[in-house]
Formats: C-alpha cells, sequence, structure tokens
C-alpha cells in the first residue's frame, strides 16, 4: 500500500480557528464550544491554560519547554478564547500546539485522585486499562465531538520482538502492527491478508559522538565517523529502499521548502575519515547501543566494517531497550538516538539541537545557530528563510556529534481488512491519527 503526497497542514480540533497580532506577539485561539470530556464535565479556557502553563517557567519538568520558552503568558478571555503573548514572534505556535506534548488535561489534574492513573481527556476513546508502555484498552466515546467513532473498542499492547510483531498481524492476531522490521518485509508482501504501509518521513537514527567528552571532544574523531558513514548502502542494505539519505543533520526532504537541497551531500570517503583518524590520534572506541530505531543495530555494524578499513577498532556494546533512554543515551561517550518526525523543521531544530534543550543528543552549542533559530521564527518571507534554514543545516551537518547517514519511512503493517488509515508523517500508522479515522471492512 503506498502512500499519497505528504500533508503537513494544520486542521481544527480543540481549537476552531486562531490569528495572530500584526507584530506577531499574540496569539488567538478560538476553542470549539460544546465539548465533553469523558466525566461528563466542560472543556473550557481553563484547561487549556492550565495545561499549557505546565510547560512554563524555571520549574517546569517538561522536556519541551524550550518549544514555548517565548511565550509570556498564557490568557483566558472568555470560557471559550485564550490568547497567548508573546516575548518574541514564532510563526509555528500553532503547530508546535499541536504535537503531542500538549494534549489538554483538566484543569488542575495534578489535585485530581488517580488522574494519571486513569486520564480524563476528550478523545474518540474513554480509557478501560492503562498500564503505560504495556497495554491500553479503550471503548468508543459516544459524545466525542468530532462525530461518530466506527470501532467499538481499541486495545493497544506492546510485543517487542520484530518476528512475533509480524507473525501476529499475518496469523490475525492484530490488526496493525508498528515498526515492521525491513528484513521481513518480503514476507509481509508475499501475503493475502495484510499489505505494507510505508509512508516516506524525515524521521531518523543516529550514532552520537557526546561533544563533551572523549573520543567525541576531538573534532577529527567526529569527522572520522561522518566520512566513513556508507550512507546509500545504508538505505539500499539496511532499509532496503524505504528510507532517503541522510547529510548529518535531521532535516529531511519530507520538511518541504525548510529542507535545503543546494548543501553538498556527505558520502563515504574513506581517505578523508582516514586522514581525520590519525589526526585524531585515536585508534579504538565503544558504542552502546539498543535497538531504539529502525535498523540503528544494523548501521552501528556498518560502521564497524567501515571503520577497520580506516585503522579504528570500533566495539559496538549490545543493550536492552529497557531503560536505555536514562542510562545509555546521552550517557555514554558514544550511544544511539532515534527520532520521529516533527510537523515543522523549526520544530525538530529547538528540542534536538539548540544548545539548551534538554534533548540535545550530543551536547552541541553553537550561538550563531541557536541566533538564527529564533530569528527564523518570526520570518514570513520564504526566500530568506530558506537562507536562515540552509545555514542553520549547515552548522548542525558540520558542528553536532550525529552521524546521521538516512531517513527512515515509517514501516507498518496492516490487514486489507482496515480502512481510512491517516497520511501524516509524523508518527507510525499516519501520523497516530487513526483512532477516531478507521473502520472494518468486513
Amino acid at each position: 500500500m503506498g502512500p499519497g503526497p505528504i500533508d503537513l497542514s494544520l486542521k481544527p480540533d480543540l481549537a476552531a480557528e486562531w490569528d495572530v497580532s500584526s507584530d506577531g506577539l499574540e496569539w488567538t485561539f478560538k476553542l470549539q464550544k460544546g465539548i465533553q470530556f469523558h466525566d461528563g464535565s466542560s472543556f473550557g479556557a481553563d484547561d487549556v491554560v492550565y495545561s499549557l502553563n505546565r510547560h512554563l517557567g524555571e520549574d517546569s519538568i517538561s522536556k519541551v519547554t524550550s518549544l514555548v520558552d517565548y511565550v509570556s503568558e498564557w490568557k483566558k478571555v472568555d470560557n471559550h478564547t485564550v490568547k497567548a503573548v508573546l516575548s518574541a514572534p514564532n510563526v509555528d505556535l500553532p503547530a508546535i500546539l499541536a504535537t503531542f506534548h500538549f494534549k489538554i488535561i483538566k484543569n488542575d489534574a495534578e489535585n485530581i485522585d488517580g488522574y494519571f492513573q486513569s486520564p480524563i481527556g476528550t478523545g474518540p476513546f474513554i480509557p478501560v486499562e492503562f498500564t503505560p508502555g504495556v497495554r491500553s484498552v479503550g471503548r468508543r466515546n459516544d459524545n466525542y465531538f468530532r462525530g461518530e467513532v466506527y470501532l467499538d473498542e481499541i486495545e493497544l499492547f506492546a510485543i517487542t520482538d520484530p518476528i512475533s510483531r509480524v507473525n501476529a498481524l499475518i496469523s490475525g492476531d492484530v490488526h496493525l502492527a508498528a515498526g515492521i522490521d525491513t528484513k521481513v518485509i518480503k514476507q509481509v508482501e508475499a501475503e493475502e491478508t495484510v499489505e505494507l504501509w510505508s509512508q516516506p518521513a524525515a524521521s531518523w537514527p543516529g550514532i552520537c559522538c557526546m561533544l563533551d567528552r572523549y573520543p567525541g571532544n576531538n573534532p577529527d574523531f567526529v569527522w572520522a565517523m561522518k566520512h566513513m558513514a556508507d550512507r546509500k548502502r545504508a538505505i539500499r542494505s539496511i532499509m532496503k529502499k524505504h528510507g532517503t539519505i541522510g547529510n548529518d543533520h535531521p532535516i529531511g526532504a519530507a520538511y518541504g521548502a525548510d529542507h535545503c537541497e543546494s548543501l553538498a551531500q556527505r558520502e563515504a570517503d574513506l581517505d578523508k575519515a582516514k586522514f581525520h583518524l590519525k589526526k585524531s590520534g585515536i585508534t579504538e572506541a565503544e558504542v552502546e547501543a539498543a535497538p531504539v530505531s529502525e535498523g540503528i543495530m544494523d548501521f552501528c555494524l556498518l560502521q564497524q566494517a567501515q571503520a577497520r578499513k580506516i585503522g579504528l577498532d570500533l566495539k559496538i556494546k549490545r543493550v536492552p531497550t529497557d531503560g536505555y533512554w536514562s542510562t545509555g543515551w546521552q550517557q555514554k561517550p558514544l550511544n544511539v538516538t532515534g527520532w520521529n518526525m516533527r510537523p515543522t523543521a523549526n520544530v525538530m531544530f529547538s528540542i534536538s539541537m539548540k544548545g539548551d534543550a534538554p534533548w540535545n543528543d550530543t551536547y552541541w552549542a553553537n550561538d550563531r545557530f541557536d541566533q538564527l533559530l529564533v530569528e527564523s521564527r518570526g520570518v514570513t518571507d520564504t526566500g530568506v528563510r530558506k537562507e536562515m534554514y540552509c545555514e542553520m543545516e549547515q552548522l548542525a551537518a558540520d558542528g553536532s556529534g550525529v552521524v546521521l547517514a538516512y531517513f527512515t519511512n515509517y514501516i507498518d503493517g496492516r490487514n486489507k481488512s482496515v480502512k481510512g488509515l491517516t497520511e501524516v508523517p509524523l508518527s507510525m500508522f499516519g501520523g497516530q491519527e487513526w483512532p477516531d479515522q478507521v473502520w472494518l471492512d468486513t
């Protein structure tokens, strides 16, 4: 099954409409009326202001404060109108609010007993069972504001083994399976009752060289890691052509106009890699890796083979995914990462490359990059914006410690009876917007 054109346009949800002042410093959001939470209480401006304020201030525990650190205040105008007062303009604010980090919860949820164990939202399914990371069950919300929900119930659960996950799909035990391993693509394609869903996107895996410690604090070592990467082979042999080539920065072609196609494409150059490795004086290193993103373990092995050709003993230490994000990522000198695509290039850069971003993979910081990133948020001239993004992408490609060799499609599997899947390249299953869209054609 092939996807349609990439569509990253914004659509109304809890907010019915929005507009911005002429100076770009005040956004007004008109909220939908008549929406109820799952417990029957009314949704309104108090819930929005409360939810969004949780991302503001030095005491916030949010991981995405850098996405809204220019918001001075969220103001309730009336029960169905909210204003955002900004210290600096950002044309991407509505797109930022559409990301999963900014989902709306009930006003004063922190003081509602058991709220986060049994969440109360406004979505198409009411939680019946909720065990984070293990299993969730939801029954249809008959008062859903968008209209009829086609399915009576949905169940989501984890099958961590990729072979078992595909077998569950083929046997009919599940209707949808996320993250189909490229090694079993042909097996899925050979089946009559299921099909592959491959959505081009700019999600990406990478090897991270931490710039604040050895060996990543040696620029020549990082250059060697980048120059030896065989990007074309990764697309061909690891991704089975279900991906696109990377250039050591996270803004792939799926971002449209903000992708700088004029940047020189970095290719495998073992002579350059050997030159920089010799200059670094480093002869061995170890990558701590867990299978946290599509093909990353195979890419580590590919890098290991390339390293041998230039005289680097690159060891790969495989560790479990459980706990990896707290014990491996950003902790070990060389580690791996994996990212979903974000709705705009500025959002992607803000959370992955800005100097003070908590999720900055390699602790790279560049004043010029940060300046351009902030200034570009208020730029509406497409030509000027393009120039700024080209410079940012070059700075990131040359300066960060991330070896980003390829972008991955979202490769999912579905039973052919499942109809209505969306085509949004921001996460699995067409951007995770499927629950109120799909039906079973039985």
